[in-house]
């Protein structure tokens, strides 16, 4: 996986790129959690769960259908998200379902259950880029540690300051579009 806080670079540069108008501040701070929320299923190995079950770690929580699972959740608490269903829905699905794309490029682990429940099969993207992350907090600050938040900054953090800024000129232009021609 990459860094827990690196699956948060997704709905970051959606939520700037896109503005306070569109992504409400409560409505980013939900997709930012529910980015990094499949990670959850580290907690099975307390419990014993291979790593390769389909409720291990990359298994169900890592899908597609959990990230529609979360997203038809919180759509549940729009108005509180100060949003609407659908935009809500959409964001906090695509937010999610982040997690086990960005996954798949890493390059170490068993795979992602992308398709759970419909398969179990797990998948890696043909290009695995982002160096695998220690699962352990000591190792991340360690020589390997830095490997892995340097092979982020690069194949994660840089397109999505791309796509933040493109999204922000967008949203600029539109506007300003907008403006000349409403007088």
């Amino acid at each position: 996986m990459p860094t827990i806080l690196t699956h948060a670079a997704v709905p970051i540069a959606i939520g700037i790129g896109l503005g306070d108008r569109v992504i409400s501040r409560r409505l980013l701070v939900a997709g930012v959690f529910a980015s990094m929320f499949p990670d959850i299923d580290v907690l099975a190995f307390r419990f014993n769960v291979a790593y390769a079950d389909e409720f291990g770690h990359r298994g169900a929580s890592h899908s597609l259908a959990f990230a529609l699972l979360a997203a038809c959740l919180l759509m549940l608490f729009s108005s509180r998200l100060k949003s609407t269903p659908l935009k809500t829905f959409l964001f906090v699905a695509i937010s999610t379902a982040s997690h086990g794309i960005l996954d798949t490029f890493t390059n170490g682990g068993k795979g992602v259950a992308l398709l759970w429940p419909f398969s179990t099969e797990r998948f890696f993207s043909y290009w695995q880029v982002i160096e695998v992350s220690p699962l352990s907090l000591r190792r991340i600050f360690s020589d390997r540690g830095l490997q892995v938040i340097q092979s982020e900054f690069i194949w994660v953090w840089l397109p999505a300051i791309v796509l933040c800024v493109v999204l922000i000129v967008v949203r600029s232009k539109l506007r300003i579009k907008y403006f000349v021609r409403a007088r």
